[in-house]
């Protein structure tokens, strides 16, 4: 086997070309204006089960579309009316890339480039399975053996007939520098990094994409050694693979690097060129852009996450909703019986405000870990504003001023309140922590015109509220700035965040339409802008959810609860609303009380039980054994879709208000046959 020829011109580096092109996985085809062929590889006819005759040089298109409409690969039809339609395509050449799937099973990618002389080269690649390499390598390696004795012979006989017909060998010098060109576009065409490097770890050859990838001039690869081109930080991770296939192994392995700013991820195939006696000349370089492919393996890894989130939240929101049931239910008996005594009802107000933010922090949580709907309406801001100005006011320490800017007039917008509300008192406890020495937190809002061009916000053209929460903390630098909505990043020590409030504030404001962006300078303070489709004020209907309670008619209520606590709670909301109560502890006491005592009219019970029988399970046993009896299902959390079943009964969420529980019971005796 000759040794590489640096020079691009001489029959070896001819040689080296073509021999590359055989080594590929993937096969190649390239035909000129007039649809003749030009240059193949060995795997275009295996990947298309086409014959060797098929391919020689000038084999004309049509010969191959030909061949597959005879053997029925376009369905069935004329297969000449098949023929002329794809050569007329052909004519037309336009880039592509599909996929096509082969009667043996085989799926194909397929990728036609344009050539400047008008005709096109395409590029066939395997994608049913991984390449078996190390067999593969040794085929190569048969075949590039062969194929140098071959050319060896020609060159001989050449030789030998110089001094005859010189005119001869100038016209094959000719043909070869033309084969050569025609190799060399087609290597920097196609989307493979090759390149080949010598027993001495120096480039005796590299395609323009390989010069391309590490940012270097084409051709100013060629003569420099592999540390120089790639660097000492990619040299440190490649240096093992380097060693192994100088010594005769074929390596495949991945590496990283920066490339015009940006991680970037490569994987390379090394494979040895042996001589005949055994000698490892140098090794042949095959790599891939693998940075998309591990884009989306960071991606599918953070939906894992986002997953986990979940199943986490949503194995705590029964609990902790059955929790708050008997806080919010005893603080708002409390403020019922004591409302009149300043020296209690300055603190229950603000519990009760803590315990049902609580509330909505579950749900909010339910809806960004599993994409839940929201419940827009016409928010207005100023009142938010001044409602979360008291709330945080006690959360400040004395060296944190507050301040607060709603606007001269009154806005509304479109949003979910409680996921809006939760948003804001996250900034503001946020900016807080930002501030240990003291400094200024200042809320305002006001109503925006975004435009196309609006560079903060990737928003529609339209109008807008704009919520901004700032301080003059300690700032953020550019990097922690770039990952500020990035799920489970935070700064704060373990323990004091979970790194998901700006996330769940993002995926809130992109729900409702709106956006969200964060100007951040170090040592200067942070501003959290909100954007939030402006609308108009809403006119209130129906009964306010703080009116009155009105007691029912003192109809006799089952209570089904397992938890002692929340039964105690809901108990006394029952009476309060003028009803009395039986108790059961499961669904199996229920159905034998039920059998029992005809006077019931009301079944009230949570979803999620001990024993047998769940919530909506002992619902449909009641209406089989007393179709008349009203049905109110409770819960504090369902893995269930918001919206009940057409004929399903609704589940009024734990924790509720006594009015919130009157209605329910109301519901339920219009329901009712």
């Amino acid at each position: 086997m000759d040794t590489l020829d640096p020079s691009p011109t001489t029959p070896a580096a001819s040689r080296m070309l073509q021999a590359g092109l055989d080594l590929l996985d993937q096969g190649l085809t390239v035909f000129d204006k007039d649809l003749r062929l030009v240059a193949w590889n060995r795997p275009f006819l295996e990947l298309l089960d086409f014959p060797a005759s098929l391919a020689y040089a000038g084999a004309p298109f049509d010969a191959f579309i030909r061949y597959n409409a005879q053997r029925g690969e376009y369905g069935p039809g004329d297969p000449e009316a098949q023929v002329a339609e794809r050569v007329t395509a052909a004519r037309q050449f336009q880039p592509h890339v599909s996929e096509r799937q082969r009667p043996s099973g085989k799926v194909l990618l397929v990728r036609g480039e344009p050539l400047p002389d008008k005709g096109f080269v395409t590029l066939y690649s395997d994608i049913t399975e991984q390449r078996y390499i190390e067999h593969l390598t040794e085929h190569q390696n048969i075949q590039l053996e062969e194929r140098v004795r071959r050319r060896t012979a020609q060159l001989e006989n050449a030789n030998a007939n110089l001094r005859r017909a010189n005119d001869d060998n100038e016209r094959i010098a000719a043909a070869l520098g033309r084969s050569e060109a025609r190799l060399r576009l087609i290597n920097d065409t196609i989307p493979i990094l090759i390149g080949y490097v010598d027993k001495d770890e120096v480039y005796q050859y590299a395609n323009k994409g390989y010069s391309d990838w590490y940012g270097h001039p084409e051709g100013s690869v060629t003569g420099r050694a592999v540390i120089d081109v790639i660097g000492p930080h990619v040299y440190g991770q490649v240096r093992e693979p380097v060693r192994r296939a100088l010594a005769g192994e074929q390596v495949t392995y991945e590496y990283q690097m920066e490339r015009r700013g940006q991680p970037a991820f490569a994987r390379s195939t090394l494979v040895p060129e042996v001589a005949v006696d055994g000698r490892i000349l140098g090794f042949f370089v095959f790599s891939y852009d693998i940075t998309e492919q591990k884009r989306m393996q960071a991606a599918l890894l953070q939906a894992q996450k986002m997953e986990a989130v979940g199943q986490l939240t949503g194995g705590l929101a029964h609990d902790f909703n059955n929790l708050l049931t008997v806080i919010i239910g005893n603080l708002a008996a409390l403020q019922d019986h004591r409302g009149d005594d300043p020296a209690i009802s300055d603190f229950v107000e603000p519990a009760l405000q803590s315990a049902r933010r609580g509330v909505q922090l579950i749900k909010r949580l339910l809806t960004f870990s599993r994409q839940q709907p929201l419940a827009p309406e016409a928010v207005d801001i100023a009142a938010l504003i001044a409602d979360l100005a008291k709330l945080i006011r006690r959360s400040l320490p004395e060296n944190i001023t507050l301040s607060s800017d709603p606007g001269p007039e009154r806005i509304f917008a479109l949003a979910d309140p409680a996921q809006l509300e939760s948003a804001l008192l996250n900034f503001a406890l946020n900016a807080r922590d930002a501030m240990p020495d003291g400094g200024r937190l200042h809320l305002a809002a006001r109503a925006v015109t975004l435009d196309a061009n609006a560079g903060d916000f990737d928003l529609a053209p339209g109008h807008y509220v704009l919520i901004e929460v700032s301080d003059n903390g300690c700032g953020m630098d550019a990097a922690t700035l770039a990952r500020a909505c990035e799920p489970f990043f935070t700064t704060k020590r373990l323990g004091l965040g979970s790194g998901l409030g700006l996330a769940m504030a993002y995926g809130f404001a992109r729900q409702s339409g709106g956006g969200l962006a964060i100007r951040s300078v170090p040592e200067q303070g942070t501003s959290v802008l909100l954007a939030l489709p402006h609308t108009a004020a809403e006119l209130q209907t129906g009964d306010a959810a703080g009116g009155p309670a009105v007691a029912s008619g003192g109809e006799l209520v089952l209570l089904v609860e397992d938890d002692g606590d929340v039964r105690r709670v809901v108990r006394q909301q029952l009476i309060e609303l003028g009803h009395p109560v039986i108790e059961a502890e499961n669904a199996t006491q229920a159905l034998a009380m039920i059998e029992q005592i005809p006077d019931i009219a009301l079944l009230v019970s949570d979803m999620l039980m001990p024993g047998g029988l769940n919530g909506r399970q002992l619902a449909a046993e009641v209406q089989a054994l007393r179709p008349a009896m009203g049905i109110v299902l409770i819960s504090g959390y369902t893995d269930e879709d918001t919206a009940p079943a057409p004929g399903a009964l609704p589940v009024l969420a734990k924790p509720f208000t006594r009015n919130e529980l009157a209605r329910a019971l109301a519901g339920a005796r219009k329901e009712s046959p």
